[in-house]
């Protein structure tokens, strides 16, 4: 088995001086790669975590928000660059972290990235700010007076690992709204954060203090708590135990946000059933299922199928089926490990015995590397095993599904829908009413939108802190300037 190393993580010029490196082995595909990733000691965060707050009030903070994107538009543009070193790099090193099929990756990769070029990232700051200028500056405010936002000072990220690429989405916003960020790896995918940052200090020097990527083993204390102390903000990616672990280590005065596991869905209306567009619809839900493997908050566990349609409910399960099996073709899945094989028996057990009922149909076995479970009745929505499980529920109208989430309300959030417009207005109605925050069309579930609000909530304006100059200041200032009338009131 051949073997590389990379040395991950990215910390300013100056601050790598006598920090310790962990080795993080992984192999997939044939191949074995060692991440080594820096492990800091309490001092040695606490002074990183001022260095880089300094410099970015410094350097950061000055520079107009277009010109911060232009930044981004540069790097992204390099990543979506086949022929770049850094994109054939990672091109090369996440199957072997992930294990998943590389073309796969690779057609992801690209897709995601493209989100995060110039014209998506000045959409992204226009969907949360009016005027997008308040970033840079005081501007006049409707009431009167002005206003202005700041972001905080340090920005604390803890990321995931179950999603390729998840850092560049809170990086971006961090950057955007000119806060010092200092993110810390997650162990089963170290790569991606650490190449972007390294990138971003090699397409803008500059910026190279106002950013650092580092890593420790998740529940220690020490540089840990260090940062929660340092931090004013901390967004963290993550099971909701972990995230209730995190904001319990935080001061009571720092802002945390936190994004936990949610649950997705998707509903298949009547009209999407015919012998053309219900096939069709089949091979989009699979894309849904195989892209990131449900690993994503916005990947479907289950789909609600209508009857009245040319294609039957069953029969919709049994194309869906046969979409997958071509998919497991095309892009196989990743070995599981021993736990995750026991989780997809377990659940393949428990749809037989438990939620299929008498005329209920499981497709695919241990050897197909995915599970279709069909049920003749409405089942309430709960996760499956991922790795390509899902359930699909025959309803007899689509509006009944709504009543069916609102136990769930916490953990929902995208639900995917192919149906008519009057319908989809209608039944997002329905849909938000229980807790649902994000429509999609079948097929794109797992590829939000570029300034989508994630979980219901403003990507940017979460981040920033709005300081206000009352109309009354503005007069009173007035009153003391030079040119005021002496004994004016």
């Amino acid at each position: 088995m051949n073997g590389a190393r990379l040395r991950a993580g990215y910390l300013p010029p100056g601050a790598a001086d006598a920090v310790q490196w962990q080795l993080l082995p992984f192999e997939a595909h044939g191949r074995r790669l060692e991440v080594e990733v820096p492990l800091l000691t309490e001092a040695q965060m606490r002074a990183l975590a001022r260095q880089v707050r300094q410099a970015a009030r410094e350097r950061l903070r000055p520079l107009p928000v277009t010109q911060i994107v232009e930044v981004l538009d540069r790097v992204v543009a390099r990543l979506l660059d086949a022929a770049d070193p850094v994109r054939r790099q990672l091109d090369d090193l996440l199957p072997v972290v992930t294990g998943d099929d590389p073309e796969l990756l690779r057609l992801g990769l690209s897709s995601y990235l493209q989100t995060f070029r110039a014209p998506q990232l000045h959409r992204f700051v226009a969907q949360d700010f009016a005027n997008p200028k308040v970033l840079d500056g005081f501007q006049p405010a409707v009431k009167g007076g002005a206003i202005r936002a700041f972001g905080p000072s340090l920005l604390a990220h803890h990321w995931a690992g179950n999603v390729p690429g998840l850092p560049l989405w809170s990086l971006a916003c961090g950057l955007l709204v000119k806060a010092g960020n200092i993110g810390k790896l997650p162990s089963a995918e170290p790569v991606f954060a650490s190449l972007f940052a390294q990138l971003l200090a090699e397409v803008a020097p500059a910026l190279a203090d106002c950013l650092a990527i580092v890593w420790w083993k998740g529940g220690d204390g020490g540089a840990g708590t260090v940062l929660a102390q340092e931090a004013d903000t901390v967004l963290a990616y993550g099971g909701n135990d972990t995230l209730v672990q995190l904001r319990n280590q935080l001061p009571a005065s720092t802002r945390f946000l936190g994004y936990g596991h949610k649950l997705g869905l998707a509903l298949v209306g009547r009209e999407a059933l015919d012998s053309q567009r219900g096939p069709a619809a089949a091979r989009r839900a699979a894309r849904d299922l195989v892209r990131h493997e449900q690993q994503g908050c916005y990947s479907p566990h289950r789909l609600y199928v209508e009857r009245g349609g040319a294609i039957k409910p069953r029969a919709f399960a049994r194309y869906l089926s046969g979409e997958l099996s071509q998919l497991q073709r095309r892009h196989p899945r990743r070995r599981l490990t021993l736990e995750e094989s026991a989780s997809v028996a377990a659940w393949r057990q428990s749809a037989e015995w438990q939620l299929l009922g008498p005329a209920g149909e499981l497709l695919g076995d241990d050897a197909s590397q995915w599970s279709v479970a069909f049920s003749d009745e409405m089942r309430p929505v709960a996760p499956t095993a991922g790795h390509r499980c899902v359930l699909v529920c025959a309803v007899d109208a689509l509006e009944d599904v709504a009543p069916l989430l609102e136990p769930q309300s916490p953990f929902l959030q995208t639900v995917g829908l192919a149906t008519t417009p009057e319908r989809l207005y209608r039944l997002a109605e329905l849909l938000g009413g229980v807790g649902v925050t994000r429509i999609a069309p079948l097929g794109a579930m797992t590829r939000p939108e570029a300034g989508w609000h994630h979980d219901g909530r403003f990507n940017l304006a979460d981040l920033v802190h709005v300081v206000e100059i009352e109309q009354a200041a503005e007069q009173a200032a007035d009153r003391l300037a030079p040119y005021a009338q002496e004994g004016g009131e």
